[in-house]
């Protein structure tokens, strides 16, 4: 099983269609993959519909972030491809470090560098056409034309 690393993310972006970014969401086998890899690992935290969890922008007493949606509603789509895959294979504590305090555990040495991807590409898949389109610009100007 090969592991998503730092450097392989280099080399995947290296030959990656800017546009579209590292997410196979077209592709309807990793996509239905990724639904069943998501229900698994991902939706006890951020929801079956991915919905996320109640007041998901508020920290808790003990001073985490409530997992945020998914869907539309939330912020995912706001990321390029190159940081939620970050986000997944190293967690985000580790990610953004210091006194940051988050319950999403990084899933490097639990997932393959392609059931990540499909995850996210599963993720991709339920967004509206034009939350998308907004997504593959936001690729284009982070991987650059």
């Amino acid at each position: 099983m090969r592991r998503l690393t730092t450097p392989t993310i280099l080399v995947m972006l290296a030959g990656s269609s800017v546009a579209a970014g590292l997410l196979p969401y077209e592709d309807a086998a990793r996509v239905a993959e990724g639904a069943a890899l998501y229900e698994t690992y991902c939706a006890a935290c951020h929801g079956a519909e991915l919905e996320g969890e109640p007041n998901w922008r508020e920290r808790t007493a003990d001073g985490y972030l409530p997992a945020p949606p998914h869907d539309e509603t939330g912020h995912t789509w706001h990321h390029a491809d190159p940081l939620l895959v970050r986000i997944v294979t190293l967690g985000t504590e580790a990610l953004i470090g210091g006194n940051y305090r988050s319950n999403m555990p990084g899933y490097g040495d639990t997932l393959t560098q392609d059931e990540i991807l499909n995850v996210l590409a599963y993720i991709k898949s339920t967004w509206p056409d034009t939350v998308i389109e907004t997504h593959n610009n936001i690729n284009a100007r982070v991987l650059g034309d």
